[in-house]
Order: C-alpha cells, then sequence, then structure tokens
C-alpha cells in the first residue's frame, strides 16, 4: 500500500489538543524501569533519572507547541515554560551528581569524546 501525507480537516487548536494527548499517553504515563524493583541503594539515582526524563520530555512537548501557534503571546508564554523545566533539568542533574559520582566522570569523558571528535 503507498505511503500517503495525513491531511488533517482539524483546527490547529484541535491538533494541539490530539498532540497532547498522543504526548501524555505515550511519554508521560510511561517510565522507563520499575522503581519498585529497583535496588533501595539505587532507587534515589534512578528518581532523580526519572525526574530528568520528564522535564526534558515537558521541555520538547513546550517547544513543540510553541512552534505550533501563531499567537505570540501563547508562543512567549510556552517557551517561558519550556525555559523553567530545563532549570528543573539542571537541578535533578545538580541531586544526580551528587548521588553517582560514576556520572561525573562519564560526563567528563563524554565531554572529552566530543572534543577530539570534533577539534
Amino acid at each position: 500500500m503507498p505511503a500517503r501525507a495525513w491531511r488533517f480537516k482539524s483546527s490547529p487548536a484541535h491538533l494541539i489538543i490530539i498532540l497532547i494527548k498522543i504526548y501524555l499517553k505515550n511519554m508521560l504515563s510511561q517510565i522507563p524501569i520499575d522503581l519498585g524493583k529497583v535496588k533501595k541503594e539505587n532507587l534515589n539515582k534512578e528518581i532523580l533519572r526519572v525526574g530528568i526524563i520528564a522535564e526534558l520530555d515537558a521541555v520538547s512537548l513546550y517547544e513543540q507547541l510553541a512552534e505550533m501557534t501563531d499567537k505570540e503571546n501563547i508562543k512567549t508564554i510556552l517557551l517561558d515554560i519550556a525555559k523553567e523545566e530545563k532549570t528543573h533539568v539542571g537541578e535533578f542533574q545538580a541531586l544526580l551528581l551528587n548521588e553517582d559520582k560514576e556520572q561525573i566522570e562519564e560526563l567528563k569523558k563524554g565531554e572529552e569524546e566530543v572534543k577530539e571528535k570534533t577539534s
């Protein structure tokens, strides 16, 4: 069956609602691990990682919605909220780095690899 371009006859607002419903169903409701099965000594690290994932998902959602709207006031607020979510990522990351020293070393290694491969 040949691929077809999707054509929507809905309003932009209706499409935004559909996008949000899909996002909430597929992203926010799913944690990539079963926190109930995590060893107690790793639980706080995994909680913080889930927090980072949720905040990055929120950044993506708000930035996508900002791109969809033609109203500058809505776009401004959505981008401001996305920026706040980025701050939350930083907060969770700071806490994670306090809990997981190996993560600090791996971040440094990753940064060095990028410098080596892009210099």
